[in-house]
């Protein structure tokens, strides 16, 4: 998001005006915001960024357009062999006089060298992280999709990507392969994902592993050697720590907390716990002035793809303030309120 159509998100979302039309709460309001809207075309994403906040609503996350780190890389590779043909043309004659004498003793270095990293560095894997407040679309090479939040790593060998390690947040839409029936794997600390193509939500935090299903079905291979088979809607959590396991439908009247690729969606769930979410996501610490805070509950969609605008959501569905001070959050209650 530019800086302008920041300024104008702040804006919007201190508006009482625009508020109303956002909560649909008055006609005039509503009226008068629809005719904005229509009037400025290039401002609808950042309106309804605006309203999803207040409305607890998730939105669309922005992402990379696919191909291009591809593009962008094969370009700089392409300026570097360019440079480098232009180095080694005038130099051309003068090496090879001096290139049959080296010839065997370059085969025999390279020769080492190769067997060096089959012998010592031949590791094979590949890892993908984030760093605090990042979040990254990943597509491995089988087609899966991977939405990995901040603080959260994946990593796999590169001839087999569908059986990964997890460690943080990550939401899943695995790539179905018909053709050979192929598995697809997750590894926590606490479990094993089993599937084949699907859609579902895992959570590493917390000394435990949550696993919320989307579409389809998946098998649950937990520490203990006990299984967990899940159909859709349902979450399973499991702590190999102190062996609890929970299997439950996911309701309006039992508390949880999801994560659908930049969107914290919470039900009856303490602030305390809701910003636990944002220390790992961010590596920050919270503090508590009112003690109070820590207990009230918290229902809705929080985007969390940028700081400042998820602290403003939980700020407007709390009745709090919000401040940040070097690597810590400190929480207290809005005395406008």
């Amino acid at each position: 998001m530019s800086e302008t159509d920041q300024s104008l998100l702040e804006i919007l979302l201190n508006d009482s005006s625009f508020q109303n039309w956002a909560s649909r709460s008055n006609q005039n309001d509503m009226d008068y915001w629809e005719s904005w809207v229509s009037k400025n075309p290039d401002k609808i994403e950042t309106a309804y960024t605006a309203k999803s906040i207040i409305t607890g609503i998730a939105f669309n996350k922005v992402s990379l357009p696919e191909g291009k780190v591809t593009m962008e890389l094969d370009a700089v590779l392409d300026q570097i062999k360019s440079k480098t043909d232009k180095k080694v043309i005038p130099l051309k004659k003068k090496l090879n006089a001096r290139l049959k004498k080296y010839t065997a003793i370059a085969a025999v270095c390279i020769l080492f060298l190769t067997l060096g990293n089959v012998f010592f560095n031949g590791s094979s894997e590949v890892v993908h992280k984030t760093g605090f407040g990042e979040i990254i679309d990943l597509k491995l090479p089988d087609g899966t999709s991977v939405v990995l939040n901040g603080n959260s790593e994946i990593k796999y060998e590169k001839d087999n990507s569908r059986n990964i390690e997890l460690t943080g947040e990550a939401y899943f839409k695995v790539k179905s392969i018909p053709s050979t029936n192929a598995k697809f794997w997750v590894n926590t600390k606490d479990l094993k994902v089993e599937v084949y193509g699907t859609q579902f939500h895992v959570n590493t935090r917390e000394e435990k592993t949550d696993v919320l299903l989307d579409e389809g079905s998946i098998h649950l291979v937990l520490q203990n050697g006990t299984t967990k088979k899940m159909v859709p809607g349902e979450l399973v959590s499991f702590s190999k720590g102190n062996n609890e396991v929970t299997h439950q439908k996911v309701t309006t009247e039992i508390p949880y907390s999801l994560w659908r690729e930049g969107t914290y969606v919470f039900n009856n769930i303490t602030l305390q716990e809701v910003m636990n979410n944002i220390e790992h996501a961010y590596g920050l610490e919270v503090e508590f002035i009112d003690e109070e805070l820590k207990q009230q509950l918290l229902t809705g969609g929080i985007p969390n793809q940028n700081l400042k605008i998820c602290l403003s959501a939980i700020e407007k569905s709390t009745g709090t303030r919000i401040v940040q001070k070097d690597n810590s959050l400190i929480l207290f209650k809005n005395s406008i309120n």
